[in-house]
């Protein structure tokens, strides 16, 4: 291991954000980062854990120890007459591990296709699209202690998922960094088509639903979608879609009938340490909200909502991390004004 000083970080995150960060090591394996984590020169040092750094906006040179974590590897672990059970290291890129299991028909995963980032960060975020979410395929994961380099196994219920939410956002934030996560699959798929243009796609193309094709027609909406931020710095949906009451729900819905919404099981909504609201509860379109207020394809300096995606915040050149904030702030702030809704952030910020 090579630990190198000021290094910058901006060929490690999609914003392209250029900060520098005091002290920055990658690792490959289990074994070199609980050495690195031993290492008295780094022991009372903060860490900032780094996958494929594509849900991070920086707005400031990072006073820590950032761990690129390259931990690679991915093999069948388990299997059953129904099932088949795929560990992956946490280093490993998100859709190269869905493109295996679509190519041996291991089914779960082929809605998440081309979602960008690193395994490790899957279970952190709860990742989901096109009406299915990491909790439903998800079976356990690896992590090592920051503190003491201890290992520890996490089961499902152990994670508390939530909508983009899980324990390592919340009471153990910073406190693990996954090592491996494993998945159960099917061997006898159930696929969820009726999502977005899933089925626009598929007719489209004329295809019959199967993994390989489920697959490709959401490679094809988000290519047709979202930016790619080789191009363009971005880190694909910038806020979560909002839930709202039954009586904030009629409201709109009656000023704006054609405002795209989606009844939703109140137990999936619960928030962390309370328990599940008893009452309906809708899910709206953050970017249709968005793109009502007027900022799909307006910029704002070298930043601005994409001209496909208004849920997208771009850099379209030398923007720093407080221009998109800002830009952020603008946005939520017309949101709230014109509907009453709050949308926050799905990007973490440093």
């Amino acid at each position: 291991m090579q630990i190198q000083k000021n290094i910058s970080l901006k060929p490690f995150n999609t914003f392209g954000i250029d900060v520098n960060a005091s002290f920055f090591v990658e690792v490959t394996s289990t074994e070199e980062l609980k050495n690195i984590l031993s290492n008295d020169q780094f022991k009372q040092i903060p860490k900032l854990i780094l996958g494929g750094g594509s849900n991070v906006l920086f707005t400031k040179d990072v006073n820590a120890l950032v761990i690129h974590n390259l931990i690679k590897g991915i093999e069948v672990v388990k299997e059953d007459n129904e099932h088949v059970f795929i560990q992956s290291g946490a280093g490993e890129i998100w859709n190269d591990l869905v493109k295996y299991c679509v190519q041996h028909d291991y089914a779960g995963i082929e809605n998440l296709s081309l979602i960008p980032g690193s395994v490790g960060a899957a279970p952190m975020q709860n990742i989901g699209a096109y009406g299915v979410e990491l909790k439903e395929t998800f079976f356990e994961l690896e992590a090592v202690n920051n503190e003491t380099g201890e290992q520890k196994t996490f089961i499902k219920e152990e994670c508390k998922f939530g909508y983009r939410e899980s324990i390592f956002k919340q009471e153990v934030k910073g406190k693990y960094i996954i090592t491996s996560v494993t998945l159960q699959l099917n061997k006898k798929p159930v696929f969820n088509t009726s999502y977005g243009a899933i089925n626009y796609e598929l007719q489209n193309k004329n295809a019959e639903a199967n993994i390989k094709t489920i697959s490709e027609a959401v490679c094809n909406i988000r290519r047709s979608k979202l930016p790619d931020p080789k191009i363009i710095g971005n880190a694909g949906s910038f806020f979560k879609n909002p839930t709202i009451n039954k009586d904030q729900f009629d409201l709109l819905v009656s000023k704006y009938p054609l405002m795209p919404n989606y009844p939703t099981n109140p137990s999936t909504l619960q928030h962390l340490n309370t328990s599940a609201p008893q009452h309906p509860t809708y899910k709206l379109a953050a970017g249709w909200l968005i793109e009502q207020c007027g900022w799909k394809g307006k910029r704002v300096g070298n930043t601005g909502a994409h001209k496909d995606q208004a849920l997208v915040l771009a850099n379209y050149g030398d923007a720093t991390g407080d221009e998109i904030i800002s830009l952020a702030k603008q946005i939520q702030l017309s949101v709230k004004e014109k509907f009453g809704v709050d949308i926050t952030a799905e990007v973490n910020v440093y």
